[in-house]
């Protein structure tokens, strides 16, 4: 049976006293668990632990969404997918077309409506040669008809097609089939057909005239290279592939100009005169928009990025003076440089330390020397302190004993 010790009985002699057990604080789980316990057998929902740096996952509300979000180009109608259509060799439609001929000859030579040929059979009828003449039946005006019209078919329907060119055909309004063999083939006659050049092209723009971030009329030029990938959509989403296209760029080039400056001379960071990121927004920007018409962009690039003329003689004022503080500062800073390097050198070839004015009018000297312009006098020996002065002296004379020795 085990016996309660008593919390102050004291530790014999000799005996390493034992560290006291500290009450740990109970978990507040527990602490609910417990006071629930007595009630009710309800189900606690306990707080998931929580780590530094992670926040509970949020319900996102679809109605707040940012505004800075990318424009989601238009959908269109899903079923509406090039696929090619039933087509035939030319070759089937030449042999349909002699067959058919040869059955005519054949037809009219028994009706004795040709004129009989030496050295050719006889192929009339026993009825056309008993009277001497022509003898048409029924059966033969069939045949007549018949073979024509497969003539006619077979005719009508072939079509040369080239190559970088498809035939996209259509019944009426309703999308058939695309056609990108080339070579001589044979379609339905019955189907509307459209030539739509699927070949590699490139369009130069006009110069278009936008405005920058900081709303400075610019003017560009770009040179977009893009083929037709989709020819039903490119023919039946939209009436004019090429106008689409046309407006989506100077859409996509007015917005794409309109997130950074044309240059970026007062403060250091990305502009527009990038050509390399400019045209990569461009491409990916255009890409998206063009899509859905069955366009594929493969690139564009700008040919020509300058201020509009209204403001391009204020804009390169200014683009020369920063060239030109620029230009001063780094000037300002070398002849800094050189003037503490000068006042240092010279500090140790005299064994003298400044005080404080003195180098500040040394180095005071020294900067207008060397960024006063060439052709005026330095003031330097008339106000250099006596020191420096005293030594700048004797190292002349040493020079000039030298010399004459």
């Amino acid at each position: 049976m085990d016996v309660p010790r008593d919390p102050d009985r004291r530790t014999p002699a000799g005996a390493t006293p034992l560290p006291k057990k500290t009450p740990l604080p109970e978990r507040p789980e527990k602490q609910q668990t417990a006071q629930t316990s007595g009630e009710s057998t309800e189900l606690l929902v306990l707080p998931a632990p929580t780590q530094p740096g992670l926040k509970h996952p949020q319900p996102v509300d679809s109605r707040t969404e940012s505004t800075a979000t990318s424009r989601r180009p238009p959908k269109t109608d899903p079923d509406l997918k090039e696929r090619p259509a039933l087509t035939l060799p030319g070759w089937v439609a030449l042999l349909a077309i002699l067959l058919a001929a040869g059955s005519v000859l054949v037809v009219l030579s028994r009706a004795g409506v040709l004129p009989i040929l030496s050295g050719v059979p006889d192929l009339r009828t026993a009825a056309a040669r008993e009277a001497g003449g022509a003898v048409v039946t029924g059966w033969m005006l069939a045949a007549v008809t018949v073979a024509g019209l497969a003539a006619l078919v077979a005719l009508t329907g072939l079509l040369a097609n080239r190559s970088g060119e498809t035939r996209v055909l259509s019944r009426w309004g309703r999308y058939r089939g695309t056609v990108r063999r080339a070579g001589l083939l044979w379609v339905n006659p019955m189907l509307r057909r459209r030539r739509v050049d699927v070949r590699l092209r490139h369009w130069r723009s006009e110069p278009v005239q936008v405005t920058d971030r900081a709303g400075m009329p610019i003017v560009v030029r770009l040179l977009v290279v893009w083929r037709i990938k989709d020819t039903a959509r490119a023919v039946f989403v939209v009436a004019d592939y090429e106008d689409y296209l046309r407006e989506q760029i100077h859409a996509v080039l007015t917005r794409t100009a309109s997130t950074l400056p044309c240059d970026s001379n007062a403060a250091p960071g990305p502009a527009l005169r990038d050509g390399q990121w400019f045209g990569d927004e461009l491409s990916r920007a255009l890409a998206a928009e063009a899509a859905p018409a069955g366009l594929e962009v493969f690139s564009v690039q700008p040919l020509a990025l300058d201020y509009a003329p209204e403001v391009a003689e204020s804009m390169r004022r200014r683009r020369l003076a920063d060239l030109d503080a620029g230009l001063r500062t780094v000037l300002v800073d070398d002849a800094v440089e050189a003037a503490a390097l000068a006042v240092r050198r010279l500090e140790r070839a005299t064994a003298h330390e400044l005080d404080e004015a003195a180098r500040s009018a040394l180095m005071e000297q020294l900067l207008v020397a060397f960024v006063a312009p060439a052709g005026v006098a330095s003031a330097l020996t008339g106000t250099v302190p006596a020191p420096v002065a005293r030594a700048v002296a004797r190292n002349g004379t040493a020079r000039k004993e030298g010399n004459l020795a």
